[in-house]
């Protein structure tokens, strides 16, 4: 064989593997993509105040994974009264953080009113903080919106910005799920879907 013919051959066989590791790459993707969007790197989470708890042992003398506790911190209600996030502490919540100005809040914000209205306050609830920084955001902004889409759901204003602080949030909108007795289960960063939601409910509802 010479060597135009082996290049040749080299060429076809090159692009026959890149066309399938593509088909490949997007029948995963496509395949493993909602699974995988339930998550929870404790290192994201992780500060001075706030640290996985230490392993504990289970009545085999097998070793239980870490769990990170919730962190607490203070914002607003709607009435300017100030709340903790440990005041809900007791019941499973889901913790949303958003703004007004942040189209992928805006995507999955339907997602979330229509699966809390299936839940009274007792059994779940759900805390959207708004991250007020008074200049792309604000109180008054953040209530418009949510009394012009008529959401039912608690809103919390962060207008001190200790939420955002304390998680360190870096981009919006982000997601965690935590347990009635203050663990966090999982979370997600950027907008999901209702079927994502109420996977993430159904970790914290166990």
């Amino acid at each position: 064989m010479n060597n135009k013919v082996k290049t040749v051959v080299y060429i076809i066989v090159f692009v026959l593997f890149i066309t399938g590791a593509v088909f490949a790459y997007n029948y995963l993707s496509t395949k493993y993509k909602a699974d995988n969007q339930l998550q929870l790197n404790p290192e994201d989470y992780e500060s001075e105040n706030n640290t996985a708890t230490p392993a504990e042992t289970s009545e085999n003398g097998e070793e239980k994974n870490d769990r990170l506790k919730a962190i607490d911190f203070t914002a607003y209600d709607a009435d300017g009264n100030k709340v903790s996030l440990f005041d809900y502490i007791g019941t499973p919540i889901v913790l949303n953080f958003w703004a007004s100005w942040c189209p992928p809040c805006k995507m999955e914000m339907p997602h979330f009113n229509k699966v809390s209205e299936e839940y009274s306050k007792d059994e779940l609830i759900f805390l959207m903080v708004d991250l007020v920084d008074g200049q792309r955001e604000t109180v008054e902004t953040g209530k418009a919106y949510i009394e012009e889409n008529g959401y039912t759901f608690t809103v919390l204003y962060d207008s001190d910005q200790e939420a955002a602080y304390t998680y360190s949030i870096r981009s919006i909108p982000c997601t965690l799920f935590i347990d009635s007795e203050g663990y966090v289960e999982a979370g997600v960063e950027g907008s999901i879907d209702e079927d994502t939601l109420r996977r993430g409910i159904d970790l914290i509802l166990k």
